[in-house]
């Protein structure tokens, strides 16, 4: 069967404590937008993509959506399947065009959006991502997959024992408190990297 251009959605919040007070909503949603929140789930899995098609439910994130199920033709998911970025292991790590770094290691993982390492205070010459990238920077990030979830390619930058000295004196240099703090006191040993695409092979 083909592929519809638009899916009647019904959107209900899978929160424990909001099940019984969130209002299920209907979205007139198309189909490449449905089939980019499974990818972000089961990537590119055509049996699995087909099997949710079917059954009609997926859950992404807090999230679950739910509409009347058909059979895709396997010749017709492709095509569409073949519009989304696959993994690229030659693609370089590209610091201009990272947009999240999660530190990870420890027991609670530090989410930094660009946007927020970036911040500089009047007389700040250096932000904590320009300090970050400049770690980052002494070796090679290693990659890790593309995350349909993030649309960005991924990658992994595991740090020396000096590494993790620098970073944590610099995280001064953020300008909110609290992650300032995570920084300064939570234990990390690596930092996964998040790269939208630009031109290949772009550093």
């Amino acid at each position: 069967m083909a592929l519809p251009p638009i899916v009647r959605v019904k959107l209900s919040s899978e929160a424990a404590e909001s099940i019984s007070i969130t209002p299920v909503v209907v979205r007139e949603m198309p189909v490449r937008e449905l089939v980019e929140y499974m990818l972000g789930v089961t990537g590119k899995d055509e049996a699995r993509i087909r099997e949710l098609l079917l059954r009609g439910s997926l859950v992404s994130g807090a999230s679950r959506f739910r509409w009347t199920g058909w059979d895709a033709g396997l010749e017709n998911l492709r095509e569409l399947l073949a519009t989304f970025p696959d993994p690229d292991p030659s693609r370089q790590f590209a610091a201009t065009n990272c947009m999240r770094a999660t530190l990870r290691g420890g027991r609670q993982p530090i989410e930094i959006a660009r946007q927020a390492g970036v911040r500089k205070g009047l007389f700040q010459r250096e932000s904590f991502w320009d300090a970050l990238m400049k770690v980052i920077s002494g070796a090679a990030p290693a990659y890790a997959g593309y995350s349909y979830r993030e649309r960005a390619d991924r990658y992994l930058r595991e740090f020396t024992h000096a590494e993790l000295g620098q970073l944590r004196a610099a995280s001064g240099l953020v300008r909110y408190t609290i992650l300032s703090d995570q920084i300064r006191t939570l234990a990390f040993t690596q930092a996964e990297l998040y790269v939208k695409r630009g031109a290949k092979g772009q550093t």
